[in-house]
């Protein structure tokens, strides 16, 4: 296997051609270029665009559905961090699952995640549609749609180096938006704006209880969806595999605080709160109806004009990247059809999975652009299928190691494990019905695509090998 002519074969602990794969992908992406990534995939100002809808789940508590979103998920960044050295290839949960447990379950691991990646860049689209139409409403959303599919397939064809350059411009461009709000917000209030500082967006004793804040974790996991993606490009990083998980915890670190504070001090700037948990937010605009409060209509149409391009083009320009890396992985084990798995050969990049990618989010983006409950439908299905899957992810990590390895860790590889899959668990239980309906008739599709391919003999090898590496002595990530 001799990879990619004139570069040389990426040897070491990490390597994938022990797995019996071709070293395929180029390998350019530092640690840096894996924050940024995960950070862009976050979306640093992600809350904006769901403010509203979080904030009514909540009972006002906002922030604090955020916090604890941000520790239950730690949890599972922990996990991945495990699974990305024992494992570390293409294909999140998916390879780890299949080759952590056995090839059955990792096809449904994958499937599920499809339900998130294959969903969330319709989902990017559409936000980003809807709020440039707020903008500029001589254009209609479904045209908005059109333009950023175009815009992000031609960047993401272009290769993964451009995707990093891409990622690290918008990166800034978002952390202006965000620090420019945050110190006109907080002199808002300091100069009697808004409902004055209360700790109300953390606790209301007049709504508090834990399934309701659960509930809105369902709901505000949405924004912390991406740092995962960073498991995506394994076959694409120049480093260690522990850098896999290290950018993981870092980016959800980073980002997790900027949603808590900027959540925090919109909610002391709602005009109407009580209206606002009573009657939602259906056209999404909360957030920004609050920065009007705090400076009037330029701050508003900054903050939508931010949330439009980061959702709309940064988000999805990686959230298309990292489902074309989940395709191709499935693709190469032959669980999906195999002219998914073809590589462009001067740009390393899996064309075909792109292409097919940009299809699906045009036809679903549209489709949904027509519908009033767009954006809720698929921002429900998204958050269901990511939540399954991390759920599988932290078994994997048990059976992996304690049960198949005999690990003594016992912190990383079962007491952090469990504590995850018990909160998920527990959100997952308090989600919206009509995303448990829909998330376990997505299960039970794939469940017969499996039973089809088992019975045509499609059952791919992904039987665990031995990783000197899995179980280090010590508790490093």
């Amino acid at each position: 296997m001799t990879g990619i002519p004139g570069e040389p074969p990426h040897q070491g602990p990490e390597s994938i051609e022990k797995y019996g794969y071709e070293q395929q992908l180029r390998r350019s992406l530092s640690f840096r270029d894996l924050l940024v990534y995960g950070l862009v995939f976050m979306v640093p100002i992600a809350p904006m665009g769901i403010f509203g809808s979080v904030f009514q789940a909540s009972g006002g508590m906002v922030a604090l559905a955020y916090a604890v979103g941000m520790v239950a998920m730690m949890f599972t960044a922990l996990s991945y961090a495990q699974m990305s050295r024992a494992f570390p290839m293409a294909g999140s949960v998916y390879s780890y699952a299949g080759r952590g447990i056995a090839a059955p379950v990792g096809f449904l691991s994958g499937w599920m995640l499809l339900l998130d990646y294959v969903l969330v860049p319709s989902l990017l689209y559409l936000t980003s549609g809807v709020a440039m139409n707020s903008l500029v409403p001589g254009i209609p959303v479904w045209a908005w749609v059109v333009f950023f599919v175009v815009l992000n397939t031609a960047a993401n064809y272009r290769g993964i180096e451009m995707t990093a350059r891409l990622n690290k411009i918008m990166l800034v461009f978002e952390a202006i938006v965000l620090v420019i709000f945050l110190v006109v917000a907080v002199v808002a209030l300091a100069q009697g704006k808004g409902h004055g500082f209360s700790w109300s967006p953390v606790y209301d004793g007049h709504t508090f209880s834990w399934s309701l804040v659960f509930g809105a974790v369902s709901v505000a996991a949405l924004s912390f969806l991406g740092f995962d993606g960073i498991s995506m490009m394994a076959e694409e990083s120049k480093e260690s595999a522990r850098a896999i998980g290290r950018a993981m915890i870092g980016a959800l670190l980073l980002a997790g605080s900027l949603f808590i504070v900027q959540t925090f001090v919109a909610a002391l700037l709602v005009p109407h709160p009580g209206h606002l948990i009573s009657g939602g937010d259906p056209k999404g605009t909360a957030f920004y109806d609050a920065a009007r409060v705090a400076a009037g209509g330029w701050l508003a149409d900054l903050t939508a004009l931010a949330t439009a391009i980061a959702w709309g083009f940064a988000n999805s320009l990686v959230a298309q990247a990292a489902t074309s890396r989940l395709l191709y992985a499935m693709a190469r084990d032959r669980q999906l059809p195999a002219f998914l798995a073809k590589i462009h050969p001067t740009r390393r990049v899996p064309v075909n999975a792109t292409l097919l990618v940009a299809g699906v989010s045009l036809v679903l983006g549209l489709w949904s652009a027509s519908r009033d409950d767009g954006i809720t439908l698929l921002s429900t299905l998204v958050n269901f299928g990511a939540l399954t899957g991390f759920l599988v992810l932290h078994v994997a990590v048990v059976w992996h190691y304690v049960v198949r390895n005999r690990s003594r860790r016992y912190f990383s590889h079962l007491i952090a494990p469990v504590i995850g899959f018990a909160i998920l668990a527990y959100v997952v239980i308090n989600a919206q019905v009509a995303a448990q309906r829909l998330g376990f008739v997505w299960l039970g599709v794939g469940v017969i695509l499996l039973l089809g391919l088992l019975l045509t003999g499609r059952r791919p090898d992904l039987t665990a090998m031995e990783n000197p590496d899995a179980a280090p002595e010590t508790d490093r990530v």
